[in-house]
């Protein structure tokens, strides 16, 4: 009676486990079906949001008067007193700097790495277009999070996209569609590619394994974003100008010793831009697609990430524009300065026609080596887990803003979500490379649509805003903003700007 027993058991073990895995291959590949079909019309043949994107930047560009062209200047001038703050709002340089740790990660080494792979040299130029353009839309969308940002349960700022759209535009519904995008994007997928990119490196220059180096990184994050957004602006604020300027200084130093490469580098950037080499048309479409995708990636303009950030901070002066300055530099040091970096480095070693051959940060890690030994590769292994891990900590942030939204600004909402969070880390270290980026790129697509639609609706506001600072400015008068001084769109919450 007992081996029938156990034979039994046994059988039904067997058949549940074949039902159970049969149930989750079948949810994987519908998954992974809607995530193709969702990338091919936002990034492939529909090609939506490269359309959206270019046409936000010029229409912000225009305008807002060229302002990331002609108030240059002014970006950098505003960074003298950028380091005050009061007990509501972290500082402009604390605000710039998490931002910073947000953009400044994958996008940057391994996405560069990526877009040069699938598009060839020539992916750089229409990276720093989309940047150049994208320097409006940064503008733009961090304005309108400081605008209608409000103070939560502990009297600390927050804002971001569900604020402005739900304030601004009175639409709840839109409000509601962005910060669960935001929530699957940067609360839980953009960590786990981070973490994906770090544990890669160390698994291909240390032999580390992914799951030993992926529980590391969880117990790293849980200790700092346990602090709440002032622990992680603090964090941000002395680790990002530490490894901005350790990795300029390394891609400085390879560029002189090559610098008799650099022209033909910027020729080949230029002519494989237009498609004017020998693979024509494909090479010209190729370069557009993954230059502006992985530009998008990178500095994330336009996405409506970085307002988060924006509203955080109590800037100086106290104007909403002045913030917008502020967060219109992170896009140029992001593409402009470290994007480029990576660029001349992998180019300089001549990988730039090598597409297809090697994929993600192992082409920058062979790149490096190619120019500074085996100690590239330890580098571009610190530098990447580092960029990496200030990213998977500044997204964390991001998800806790939105819980505002959701009356889940307390210690069960914090801790369901902390849990999801540091679970993501997990899975994205053992998960495949193009598993997690393309779900990376579903979740910033739809972001980015919704954004993209409520920034253009609310024009008249940044513009009525922007006017106000300059007049100000111009006249030399008390910079503080008040609502009453200009039309804004809805209704402040809080009127904190009263």
């Amino acid at each position: 009676m007992l081996p029938e027993l156990v034979t039994a058991i046994q059988s039904i073990s067997t058949e549940s486990s074949s039902f159970f895995s049969q149930t989750f291959n079948t949810l994987g590949q519908a998954i992974t079906e809607i995530v193709s079909f969702v990338n091919m019309v936002l990034w492939g043949d529909g090609q939506v949001l490269i359309y959206m994107l270019l046409i936000a930047g010029v229409w912000f560009s225009v305008r807002l008067k060229l302002i990331q062209i002609l108030d240059f200047k002014h970006m950098f001038s505003l960074l003298k007193g950028s380091g005050k703050s009061d007990p509501s709002g972290i500082s402009s340089f604390q605000a710039l700097c998490t931002s910073l740790s947000a953009r400044v990660g994958t996008g940057n080494l391994a996405g560069v790495a990526v877009a040069i792979s699938l598009g060839g040299a020539g992916a750089i130029f229409w990276m720093w277009v989309i940047a150049i353009l994208g320097m409006a839309t940064g503008y733009a969308e961090s304005v309108l999070g400081q605008v209608y940002k409000i103070k939560d349960d502990n009297g600390q700022y927050r804002g971001g996209p569900a604020y402005y759209i739900k304030q601004g535009l009175n639409n709840s519904w839109f409000a509601i569609i962005f910060a669960l995008c935001l929530f699957f994007g940067y609360g839980f997928v953009f960590s786990a590619v981070q973490a994906n990119t770090i544990t890669d490196a160390l698994s291909n220059s240390y032999g580390i394994d992914t799951f030993h180096s992926g529980l590391a990184i969880i117990m790293l994050a849980a200790l700092i974003v346990m602090g709440g957004l002032r622990a992680i602006a603090r964090f941000a604020e002395w680790i990002v100008p530490f490894m901005g300027i350790a990795y300029i200084s390394v891609a400085l130093v390879i560029t002189i010793i090559n610098i008799q490469l650099l022209p033909d580098v910027i020729i080949d950037i230029v002519k494989s831009a237009f498609g004017l080499q020998e693979a024509g048309a494909g090479a010209f479409a190729a370069a557009v697609k993954n230059g502006i995708q992985r530009g998008l990636y990178s500095n994330e303009a336009g996405s409506g990430s970085v307002p988060h950030a924006a509203a955080s901070a109590t800037p100086h002066p106290n104007h909403p524009a002045s913030q917008g300055y502020i967060q219109m530099l992170g896009v140029f040091i992001d593409t402009m300065i470290l994007c480029t970096c990576t660029a001349f480095i992998i180019l300089l070693a001549g990988h730039g026609n090598e597409t297809g051959q090697m994929e993600g940060i192992r082409l920058t890690q062979t790149a490096m080596e190619s120019h500074l030994g085996a100690y590239g590769g330890d580098f571009v292994a610190a530098a990447i887990s580092l960029f990496a891990f200030t990213s998977v900590v500044a997204n964390y942030a991001y998800g806790e803003s939105n819980l505002h939204m959701f009356k889940l600004d307390n210690k069960y909402g914090r801790a369901f979500y902390t849990t999801g969070y540091l679970a993501m880390i997990l899975w994205g270290s053992m998960a495949a490379v193009p598993k997690v980026w393309a779900m990376a790129d579903m979740a910033l697509g739809l972001m980015t649509v919704v954004n993209i639609i409520a920034i253009v609706l609310l024009t008249p506001t940044i513009v009525a805003v922007t006017k106000d600072y300059n007049e100000k400015r111009k006249n030399k008068l008390k910079m503080d903003f008040m609502e009453a001084d200009c039309n804004i769109q809805g209704s402040t919450e809080d009127k904190i700007w009263k």
